[in-house]
């Protein structure tokens, strides 16, 4: 028998969150271009492809922020978790908001010269030398920051699905999906070295650095009240083994993916889980993990004991 995929599981909470996240991007997109074209006049004033390259490209940040501030929010504050739910489609959104930023920056810059636009797009930098000459910070090949950053995007919103979540299995999608924090900062260097550059003010620059002090001090507030709360949760002494409870030792399946409630010791966290539960320890910790299953229609409790591994 074998497993059935969709490509999403609509239901009324999807249904409200996309339509929402819809409705936001288009107010977005539409203020941005409004006020735009209202706020650069006379000899500051700018075409409405480039305005909507900025729409788009800060449009696509801005939301990336919303992912990266999602996760630690919903660990510091229960309230969050709705916005975890469906963060999948936000992931993927952004993405499509950076590939349209790039296609029209590539088309409006790049499209009517001699060149390949992707090869002139590739070869316009003139930092070190890059494309001739020396021009320092400003000659920086930004566009390549961008690129990179976009391929990681892309690989990630290609893989936001449960089939892949499978068939990678789950140490491979979760590492692949890591890496949206080196597309974070290529694309905090590919806005530093490029629309910051030709917009001296004091603007934006300061909201670049709010958005990176955000997603830092989230992420460090969220580790450590995790870390706190291992430590809170780990009982004083090692209780004995018992066939009741019986040791959790390394296993060959990764966290809560063993038979009988019994998960693995995989790096530095055990986990155990069955029955639609899962609970974790970290390494240093003497157990019990603890995990509620399904046994005659009734809740029940397993306490497993951890014995670590040596090494």
């Amino acid at each position: 028998m074998s497993a059935g995929y969709t490509w999403v599981q609509w239901n009324r909470h999807k249904r409200v969150y996309d339509a929402i996240m819809v409705g936001a991007i288009a107010a977005y997109l539409g203020v941005f271009l409004g006020v735009g074209s209202l706020a650069w006049t006379g000899v500051h004033a700018i075409g409405p492809e480039v305005l909507l390259i900025r729409a788009l490209g800060s449009c696509a940040i801005v939301l990336l922020h919303v992912v990266l501030c999602i996760g630690p929010l919903a660990r510091l504050d229960r309230r969050f978790l709705p916005l975890l739910y469906n963060r999948r489609h936000l992931g993927v959104t952004t993405f499509v908001l950076a590939l349209g930023h790039g296609v029209v920056a590539t088309g409006y810059y790049h499209g009517f010269g001699v060149d390949n636009p992707l090869v002139s797009l590739l070869s316009s930098g003139t930092w070190l030398g890059w494309g001739g000459g020396a021009a320092g910070v400003r000659g920086f090949p930004f566009e390549l920051l961008g690129v990179v950053a976009l391929l990681v995007l892309f690989l990630m919103a290609a893989t936001s699905h449960d089939f892949w979540l499978k068939n990678l299995s789950p140490r491979v999608w979760k590492g692949l999906h890591m890496l949206v924090y080196g597309a974070y900062a290529l694309l905090i260097g590919h806005v530093a070295l490029g629309a910051l550059q030709a917009d001296r003010g004091v603007a934006g620059p300061a909201l670049v650095g709010a958005g990176l002090a955000l997603v830092t001090v989230l992420h460090v507030a969220a580790g450590v009240r995790e870390v706190r709360r291992d430590d809170a949760s780990a009982p004083a002494a090692e209780p004995a083994a018992t066939d009741a409870a019986p040791w959790l030792r390394a296993a060959d399946r990764g966290p809560c993916g063993g038979d009988g409630g019994v998960g693995g010791v995989e790096g530095n966290r055990a986990a155990a889980g069955g029955g639609g539960g899962c609970a974790t320890a970290v390494r240093g910790s003497t157990g019990p993990l603890r995990t509620r299953r399904i046994q005659g229609g009734e809740a029940r409790t397993m306490a497993l004991p951890v014995r670590w591994p040596s090494g």
